[in-house]
């Protein structure tokens, strides 16, 4: 990227260099640049270490209003609509996992590098980077304002009588991750993971559990709660998004798969699809039994979140609250890695930056203060994610890793791969053009009566 042709140093050092020596000078700066940088820096992870990894990308808190999404899509299309997310994404993720390796001798250590390989060098970039940023960044900004609520819900439920901004309890949020952004790369990050992988699975079981033993209302009731059927279609179109963006772990699977060694007899597939598999069955044990159980036990009378509809007793609500925040800490620096990646890439291979503890330390917490700084300004940013989100996780979950199926192994038309591959995208697109509009609906309805910072 940018350098000069080695033959024009020669010319410049009156010829006392010869050009090996000077490509070695440039691999063996290559080398320590992608030594430094965090997601090729350390590839030695083991294959549990790709499980927890995906599981904490893959369950966000979300889960947590997957009840409330049933009961806004009814039994019949809720079910249909959960078992084939969980299905088509669980497809696409085997195909990246594939393409990881399918250059011999390279690896596409990084969702873009995959883009650029199917698309060309500057459609790649343009196609996949800005959808991969809205996803990450999105999800980070999401996940302080999370973090922030639910040490808000712990504070209300411990002193009630004492009321204190959402504001300050995203500041205490964020004052974290002004520690935890400087770990290096995600092998380093590894014990924050597992610690969040480990909480998504109990506040999961808390919550189907809780439920049971609350046991079905008595005032129980399954149709549709929105009184107009305009009402209703906009609710079945924003749970739509809710239920297919449970799944968005792709947008750093190939990064995740970066940290795994490889060698030709052993590629790094393998273990790869082995703690992928593990983490898709931890995350069916998360969704299925909070959807099911939770929307039979309270029917459409969930509230969101439905830690809120359980009440009562109190300490599991707060213990649970409080799974939620780690949770939300591990998923912060997962996603947030890539992007580090990304920034300091651009730094020190474009920018010609010197790769410095300096650098790092302030580009990192330059970007933990913005995400907070929009957390803050925006905390119905929920919503807003259902709109950007429905733009960009639908084409990076659902139908991109399709496409680029398509572009590079180039499968017979009619054949089994080639009808799969276009059935996910054409569902992809539905979704990315249907789920918007729930969310538009939602942020308008939310904004009449917002004032900033209050």
């Amino acid at each position: 990227m940018g350098h000069e042709s080695p033959h024009k140093k020669l010319e410049d050092n009156n010829n006392t260099l010869t050009p090996s020596t000077v490509d070695e000078d440039i691999l063996k700066k290559q080398k320590d640049i992608d030594d430094w940088l965090p997601i090729t820096s350390s590839r030695n992870a083991k294959w549990w270490y790709a499980a927890f990894h995906n599981v904490t990308a893959m369950v966000g808190a979300g889960v947590l209003s997957l009840p409330s999404a049933m009961s806004h899509l009814g039994w019949g299309p809720g079910v249909v609509i959960l078992i084939l997310s969980w299905l088509i994404t669980l497809y696409t993720l085997w195909q990246m996992v594939e393409m990881h390796e399918m250059v011999p001798g390279k690896r596409f250590d990084r969702y873009h590098e995959l883009g650029q390989h199917a698309f060309g060098e500057k459609l790649g970039l343009y196609i996949v980077v800005p959808q991969q940023l809205i996803c990450e960044v999105g999800v980070d900004i999401v996940y302080m304002v999370t973090g922030g609520k639910s040490l808000e819900k712990i504070h209300s439920l411990v002193a009630p009588h004492k009321h204190i901004k959402t504001t300050y309890f995203i500041m205490i949020f964020a004052s974290v991750h002004f520690i935890l952004a400087h770990l290096p790369n995600f092998n380093s990050i590894s014990g924050v993971s597992l610690a969040a992988a480990v909480m998504s699975l109990t506040y999961s079981t808390i919550a189907w559990t809780a439920s049971v033993h609350k046991g079905v209302q008595s005032d129980v009731e399954y149709g549709y709660k929105a009184s107009t059927a305009t009402g209703t279609v906009f609710n079945f179109l924003t749970a739509l998004g809710d239920v297919a963006f449970a799944y968005a772990g792709h947008n750093v699977v190939l990064e995740i798969q970066a940290t795994i060694p490889s060698t030709p007899e052993k590629p790094s597939k393998g273990p790869m699809w082995r703690g992928v598999v593990i983490a898709y069955i931890v995350v069916a044990l998360c969704y299925f039994p909070v959807a099911l159980i939770g929307y039979y036990m309270f029917g459409n009378n969930v509230e969101d979140n439905i830690l809120i509809s359980l009440e009562k007793p109190t300490w599991l609500i707060v213990a649970a609250n409080m799974f939620v925040v780690i949770h939300v800490i591990g998923s912060y620096q997962l996603y947030a890695m890539p992007v580090f990646d990304m920034i300091e890439t651009v730094l020190v291979k474009n920018m010609h930056f010197r790769p410095t503890r300096t650098l790092r330390f302030i580009v990192r917490n330059f970007y933990v203060a913005a995400t907070m700084f929009v957390a803050i300004t925006f905390p119905f940013f929920g919503g807003l994610l259902g709109f950007f989100g429905g733009f960009a996780f639908a084409p990076t979950t659902y139908f991109l890793p399709c496409i680029m199926w398509l572009a590079i192994y180039k499968p017979k038309k009619f054949s089994l791969s080639w009808c799969t591959n276009w059935i996910c995208i054409i569902l992809g697109l539905l979704l990315m053009t249907l789920s918007p509009i729930g969310g538009l609906r939602n942020i308008i309805i939310n904004a009449k009566d917002y004032h900033f910072y209050s």
